[in-house]
């Protein structure tokens, strides 16, 4: 597939999934690279998202044990259901080494946050099928977007 039809094809998909959004309490979000600083975008993510209404909510973190009182998950690999949103947190070196664990984590979509733009992730989703869009998941949230 040439990459101008790759563009068009990903569009197409992200437009589709909001116009046919489910209820966010059926919504599942990971959150890859939860924090519980309450500073951190990612955790402003994880508390904007309970705000309107998403209560399947995972985090992942390789080392923390819970992320605003919900338990976090420590690899993509054991995340335990079937993913519609992946939200990135996690720079574009740390991402490359996780491709593969994304790639069969088959999410819905997966939006690649400010700083978290990866080419090597981006080519590897768009070969799989996997829609993915670069944009501020905050943003999507307080504008009905998500």
């Amino acid at each position: 597939m040439t990459t101008e039809l790759q563009v068009f094809y990903r569009i197409i998909v992200i437009r589709l999934s909001r116009e046919y959004a489910m209820n966010p309490a059926e919504h599942h979000v990971v959150v890859l690279g939860a924090t519980a600083k309450p500073d951190r975008y990612a955790n402003q993510a994880i508390r904007l998202l309970r705000e309107k209404g998403y209560s399947r909510i995972t985090p992942v973190h390789p080392k923390l044990s819970e992320s605003e009182g919900i338990p976090v998950i420590n690899r993509l690999s054991d995340v335990p259901e079937p993913v519609d949103t992946l939200t990135l947190y996690v720079g574009p070196a740390r991402l490359e080494h996780m491709i593969e664990d994304i790639i069969r984590l088959k999410p819905n979509r997966v939006i690649f946050n400010p700083g978290t733009e990866s080419r090597a992730l981006q080519d590897a989703l768009d070969q799989a099928g996997i829609p993915w869009e670069e944009a501020c998941t905050l943003v999507l949230l307080r504008t009905g977007q998500f």
